[in-house]
């Protein structure tokens, strides 16, 4: 065999070295089909001055998208002989290797309402993104769409200020949203104390204080709450007048009472004082004390109220509603393990002696304190194979605890950060309001020169003034912009002026809008005795349309 070898080496390093041809057939000839090349021709692409070039045979491979298609054809320019697109090219470059390969990929740095907008011009739907991109596309599309709802739900909740508002809306407005008036600001703070002192006040009148008085129980220590029954049930009414106020007076600023009732935090409120009332009619009798006693936990429920004055609470409870699918997918699964575990313990320790597991119900309790890793240590296996099982049991339920807590943890700062926009775009709105109102506020004196000014501006230059709504950013109503100034016209400022206006502050007559901008276009104007006319930054942003002529 080791001679077989040797006496084909020498082969194999002559046709390793080029000396000695490994097959005998030649090797094929390139392709040189004219008439396919010229099928096949090169396309170039200029998108925003960018320009791609790719074959006309792989943009054709998808028929069903704008480049393979014929309606590429409307946005082909003769004079450079190629295709222009005004759109990103940075997404382009995507879009153009998606017909390369056949494989759609998503930018991570691109915004994702730019790259569905790119997908919907060029005819690509978004479900064929690789797997490897899909799922967070669709994460950063959930989370795009949440956005523009918050701000869809903000713009609704949050309307201008109004001066025409009832009483009823104003009363409403108060209780949303606390810091439109000092009075609401007040009353907030004062409920969120009374709220405090029920929740201390439930507490510390189960605090033991000292021995039974005499001719009373004998070695017992009496609770705060039976002691000082009296100071106890004057602050419990203090606090349920409040609470019962306030409930009332939402109630009555409603806008929809019956959405009102049925709400939840209008249940807790209930819930919360009507311990009270109850206690009051019922009578001092042994057979009903217990049921009294059971009624009382429910004044528990008050600490609900904090979440009106505490934002993480109202975001907690919004990821526990949000995660209601993995918190039902860890309680199942919680139960199929508790059930199974419990069921195994039974049977592994059914013949020891001293044994607790005396059923599957009572194997409950071990399996579920071990599964949460409390571990009590009230019920313990005895066997070797009831210790296996319970530390199976051990390291099942924190694997099983474990799984959906990432879930919850993204759900809750995704629902933090939406909370922190929201409160974001309140502020950007409160700040814009009082820009318009300071705005609105200026001197009169003021707006009738500026008035006066452009009316003689019209008069002068034979233009007329076009309005347009105010622009919503911040800048100043004052911006000053390069204008052509003409020559002054014969018709002077002020005799048109005392012409056209009358006394008694009519010259605001051509602009009766305060809060509108101008804006001027500057075509090329000359002046009347044809010499061209110099730039100058001098005036407001004017729009100005040329007036046509009376001749």
């Amino acid at each position: 065999m080791a001679g077989g070898v040797a006496a084909w080496l020498p082969f194999a390093r002559a046709a390793a070295i080029g000396w000695m041809p490994v097959a005998s057939m030649p090797m094929p000839l390139p392709p040189n089909d004219k008439a396919s090349r010229t099928h096949d021709r090169l396309l170039v692409l200029n998108v925003s001055g960018t320009r791609f070039q790719t074959w006309r045979n792989t943009l054709e491979r998808f028929p069903d998208t704008l480049l393979g298609s014929a309606e590429r054809d409307f946005f082909f320019h003769d004079e450079s002989k190629e295709y222009f697109f005004d759109r990103d090219p940075a997404i382009f470059r995507h879009i153009l290797n998606f017909y390369r390969t056949g494989k759609l990929h998503y930018p991570r740095q691109e915004c994702i309402s730019a790259y569905d907008e790119e997908l919907a011009f060029f005819g690509i739907i978004p479900e064929i993104i690789s797997d490897c991109c899909y799922e967070e596309y669709k994460d950063r599309r959930r989370e795009n769409q949440e956005r523009i709802q918050d701000d869809q739900e903000s713009n609704q909740s949050n309307e201008p200020l109004v001066l025409d508002l009832s009483f009823r809306e104003r009363m409403w407005r108060a209780f949303e949203n606390p810091h439109t008036s000092t009075k609401a600001l007040v009353f907030y703070y004062v409920t969120g104390f009374f709220i405090a002192v029920s929740v201390l006040a439930n507490v510390v009148e189960t605090v033991p204080c000292g021995a039974a008085a005499p001719g009373q129980r004998r070695g017992e220590e009496l609770p705060c709450g039976e002691r000082y029954a009296l100071a106890f049930f004057c602050l419990d009414t203090a606090c349920v007048m409040i609470f019962t106020v306030e409930y009332l007076l939402r109630l009555l600023a409603a806008p929809s009472r019956w959405h009102f009732v049925k709400s939840v935090m209008s249940v807790i409120d209930v819930v919360a004082i009507m311990p009270y009332y109850i206690s009051l009619v019922m009578t001092e009798n042994e057979d009903v004390s217990g049921a009294f006693v059971t009624l009382r936990v429910f004044r528990v429920f008050r600490i609900f109220k904090f979440s009106r004055h505490s934002a993480g609470l109202r975001i907690l409870g919004y990821t526990l509603k949000s995660c209601a699918s993995e918190l039902g997918f860890l309680l199942f699964s919680l139960s199929m393990a508790i059930i199974i575990f419990a069921t195994i313990m039974f049977y592994a320790e059914k013949g020891s002696a001293a044994n607790k597991f005396t059923s599957i119900p009572a194997a409950f309790w071990y399996t579920i304190v071990t599964m949460t890793t409390l571990g009590y240590g009230d019920m313990v296996p005895k066997t070797v194979m009831g210790k296996l099982v319970g530390s199976v049991c051990s390291l099942s339920g924190v694997l099983v605890i474990a799984l959906p807590v990432p879930v919850i943890v993204s759900n809750f700062s995704r629902i933090y950060h939406q909370s922190q926009r929201a409160d974001k775009r309140r502020a950007q709105k409160a700040s814009k309001e009082a820009g318009q109102a300071l705005v609105s506020s200026i001197n009169p004196t003021f707006q009738l020169q500026r008035h006066h000014l452009l009316h003689c501006l019209e008069k002068a230059t034979n233009h007329q003034f076009v309005e347009e709504k105010a622009s919503t950013d911040s800048t100043s109503c004052l911006e000053v912009n390069a204008v052509k100034r003409v020559s002054p016209s014969p018709r002077s400022c002020s005799s048109s002026s005392s012409s056209s206006s009358p006394p008694g502050g009519a010259l605001s007559s051509c602009c009766p809008r305060r809060t509108r901008r101008y804006h001027l276009r500057t075509p090329a104007i000359t002046s009347l005795k044809g010499r061209p006319a110099t730039t100058h930054q001098e005036l407001s942003t004017i729009h100005i349309m040329d007036r046509p002529s009376s001749v």
